[in-house]
């Protein structure tokens, strides 16, 4: 009955906000759209997240996302960084959410606030608080007593502190969209009823909370009608079912944008047309808002990453790690953006229509003939060939898997398949200004179990041990052997084996390092087995636990494990020695970290020595000091020879580095790692590294990172930009007398054209930093780049065959002609 009551009170809502004389404020939907403050709108969203950049950053990024055509950010609200210690709460610095969303406010978007509690987001525990899984009897996700009665009391906290800020749209605030719980349906079974009722109870708990905003569910398809359930995917034109009910719009909540990366991994690539591709079908099948997962993906400072997932975080976003612009990727987003714009009162006001012409192709159209309104969507979905297609008596050429987008039922304004916009490559820079490092180190001293206070009869589990305090914990027990127990030959030693539940270890006996062994994001347990030189008399046996992260996703979180669990000698004379149970010392973190050995304060405290020859190995502390490197281009360590461990800038964590972890490709996942300028000073900033396993400083390298190398791949039938044309009421013009397609160059900031490094108008092939020369190119390639764009910020190479070439001298006239074109921007001479 309540259940009705909220529903029927929900509908009257969006009836006054629909059919009111006044423009009301706030949000309302029906099945076409979300209305805000009265108007219907389209959405392109991007996910940015507050706790993956310093606030210092905060700024530009939005500001980029505005330039692409982000009108709407989300972002999730993190518990565990937030209410670390129970009912002891941090908005600071870093984590100042209500700043965020002022900053967004500011800068004139919106914001869907996902609170959570849960939610994943490779975040460590998926955002609960360890001290969560200390209640007793809890159950995460289900309708447990326990846990409801906390995600209630921290839902409410939230929306509370957003209310007393003004932040939701009725209040004159930019949220319009909040979500509850995320992706439930994955793990609904394993709770059986249990799981239904928590869904429910979810949905009704947060309307009851607020219901000023729209509340969302992502990937719950029997949503409660109290909310509207979303897709989250890469295809969700194809893959999702629709909205569970007729007066709810069809939203996209996480458009993957490449794929988060795990230590071991190979590269995350998703390409800009694929991308484009899934939008506009999204759109074209009665979609208005679509969300990019990631927009920004920035980095897991600290130890906030989940199991085993890489500091850097979806690299592959329309902006880098470092907030920069990835191109084509931004920039051909921002042209989809504008061409839906385009059509954006056909897409909101008009009756939609679909013809399929085959199994490949289709023709969308939307049109109010009253209003004058029409656009049309013009789809091959083959992945391989090209098509023709007639619309309206007028022939349409559609590249292999892609949608054209005609704003005015005539004129291809945006193909997804054709890049009109520019291409960029990233480089790292080595820094003149920080090079030359002197490092100093200090070594751990590997414990024995008597001087270890916590002891036990076998190994504690290590996340209950570490209480997700420190990523290590000391373990360590002794074993007396006789001359008799070991080997008689020379040539056998004992082994070592230690079958552990995750995520690595580092072994030592007699105070000597003996070896690594570590499991993987799909498979966190492994065994070790190492062989050891044992002495008759007392043998310690010392183990280093390390975490990679704690667990974000999957039924029952909190009954996850982790850390040695059995510990075997084998091959001693009278066989197999199980110790498991053999009383051990226990120790959570490392001297060094006690002492924060990473601040310039507790770097006094310990006896530094300078790094000569080669390092002592593993569990080493290193510690050097630079100069923040030139200019204002982002920053990096290039982690060369290092092996695993953890990095601290001045006292701030960057977070885990893992380089011998190397993917299928023989490559690290992650080789740099970011050093935001905001964590520098001028001069003297102190650089600590804590290896784990081994590894060589003196290959650590500064970086500035850039992307001043910037392309452009056009082909003689792409489509002119969208930029060249403008719609204002029912009339839609080009704002350009010649609308032929060109090789659009902008340098980024200020910066200027110095060198065309690679031009070729033919058959060249490729991508951005690494062209080829095809079977055939003009011989004025070079030339006509260099007359075009040389000193310039800007520049446009128009794509016609008599620039290049008198008539009678083209080199190959019978093919279509693509025209290559790559130069370096640089920072302008001031003199």
């Amino acid at each position: 009955m309540f259940q009705i009551l909220t529903l029927a009170l929900l509908i009257s809502l969006l009836v006054t906000s629909v059919n009111g004389d006044e423009k009301p404020r706030g949000v309302a939907y029906d099945g076409r759209s979300l209305i805000v403050n009265g108007n219907r709108e389209l959405f392109f969203s991007g996910s940015i997240h507050y706790t993956r950049s310093p606030p210092e950053m905060w700024p530009e990024i939005i500001r980029k996302a505005k330039e692409g055509g982000i009108n709407l950010i989300q972002t999730y609200v993190f518990w565990n960084i937030h209410e670390p210690v129970q009912g002891k709460y941090n908005f600071e610095g870093n984590f100042d959410i209500v700043k965020f969303i002022k900053e967004i406010a500011k800068q004139g978007l919106y914001v869907t606030l996902r609170i959570g509690p849960y939610i994943e987001a490779e975040w460590s525990s998926g955002g609960f608080p360890y001290w969560l899984r200390e209640v007793k009897n809890i159950t995460f996700r289900s309708y447990n007593e326990p846990f409801v009665y906390h995600m209630k009391k921290y839902s409410e906290m939230v929306i509370d502190l957003m209310k007393k800020e003004k932040l939701f749209a009725p209040q004159g605030g930019p949220i319009i969209l909040a979500q509850i719980e995320n992706e439930y349906n994955n793990v609904q079974a394993a709770y059986k009823e249990n799981g239904k009722k928590y869904i429910e109870w979810a949905a009704n708990m947060a309307v009851g909370l607020y219901n000023g905003v729209p509340w969302i569910m992502c990937k719950q398809k029997e949503a409660p009608p109290a909310v509207i359930n979303t897709c989250n995917g890469r295809h969700c034109a194809d893959t999702f079912t629709g909205p569970n009910g007729p007066n709810k719009p069809s939203l996209w909540t996480e458009n993957w944008t490449g794929q988060y990366r795990t230590f071991g991994d190979p590269p995350s690539q998703r390409s800009a047309e694929d991308l484009a591709f899934s939008v506009a079908r999204f759109f074209a099948k009665n979609g208005t808002l679509t969300n990019y997962y990631m927009y920004h993906g920035g980095t897991n400072f600290g130890r906030s990453s989940s199991s085993f997932v890489t500091t850097r975080y979806y690299d592959e976003a329309p902006l880098d790690e470092f907030g920069l612009m990835r191109d084509p990727k931004w920039s051909h987003l921002r042209d989809l953006h504008r061409a839906l714009r385009l059509s954006r009162r056909a897409l909101l006001w008009g009756t939609s229509t679909v013809q399929k012409i085959n199994q490949d192709l289709e023709i969308t159209v939307y049109e109010n003939t009253a209003e004058h309104m029409c656009a049309a969507f013009l789809t091959n979905n083959h992945t391989t060939q090209p098509s023709n297609i007639t619309f309206r008596g007028a022939a349409y050429y559609l590249p292999e898997k892609s949608v054209s987008i005609l704003a005015d039922c005539k004129t291809v304004v945006y193909n997804t398949q054709t890049v009109v916009s520019q291409h960029n490559s990233r480089n790292f820079v080595p820094s003149e200004k920080a090079k030359n490092l002197k490092w100093e180190m200090y070594q751990e001293k590997v414990p024995t179990i008597n001087e270890l206070a916590l002891k036990n009869r076998e190994p504690l589990e290590l996340y209950s041990l570490t209480k997700d305090k420190s990523d290590y914990a000391w373990y360590s027990t002794s074993i007396n052997l006789n001359r008799h127990d070991l080997p008689m030959r020379s040539d056998i030693l004992t082994v070592l084996q230690v079958a552990s539940m995750g995520h690595a270890l580092a072994a030592f006996v007699n105070g000597q390092y003996v070896g690594f062994g570590h499991g993987n994001n799909i498979d966190k347990s492994f065994v070790f087995r190492q062989p050891v030189v044992l002495k008759s008399g007392v043998n310690d046996i010392t183990l280093l636990g390390e975490l990679v992260g704690y667990p974000n996703s999957g039924a029952y979180m909190e009954k996850r494990f982790a850390g040695p669990r059995a510990v075997t000698l084998q091959g001693l004379m009278a066989g197999t020695l199980d110790i498991t149970l053999n009383v051990w010392g226990h120790e959570v973190g490392v001297s060094g970290e006690k002492e924060q050995v990473f601040t310039d304060e507790g770097a006094k405290k310990v006896k530094w020595t300078p790094v000569t020859g080669t390092p002592p190995g593993p569990v080493t502390w290193y510690k050097t000091y630079f100069d923040a490197p030139e200019g204002t281009d982002p920053v990096a360590l290039k982690m060369d020879q290092m092996q695993k461990g953890m990095l601290w800038v001045n006292g701030k964590s960057l977070g885990r580095y893992w380089v011998s972890y190397l993917s299928p490709l023989g490559q690290p996942t992650q080789s740099e790692y970011h050093v935001p300028r905001a964590f520098l000073k001028p001069n003297n900033n102190l650089l600590v590294v804590f290896e784990e396993t081994g590894g060589h400083p003196a290959k650590i390298e500064i970086v500035t990172v850039n992307r001043d190398t910037i392309c452009s791949m056009i082909t003689e039938y792409h489509p002119p930009n969208v930029k060249n044309f403008e719609s204002s009421g029912s009339k839609f013009c080009p704002v350009v007398e010649d609308l032929k397609a060109g090789a659009h160059l902008t340098c980024p900031d200020d910066n200027v054209i110095e060198k065309v490094e690679f031009a070729s108008y033919g058959d060249p092939d490729g991508a951005c930093g690494n062209f080829t020369m095809g079977t055939c190119t003009s011989q004025n390639s070079i030339k006509v780049a260099e007359k075009y764009c040389l000193g310039k910020h800007t520049c446009t190479i128009p794509i016609e065959r008599v620039t290049f070439d008198e008539p009678n001298k083209d080199p190959c006239p019978d093919i279509f002609k693509t025209l290559a074109v790559q130069v370096k921007c640089v920072v302008p001479n001031k003199n």
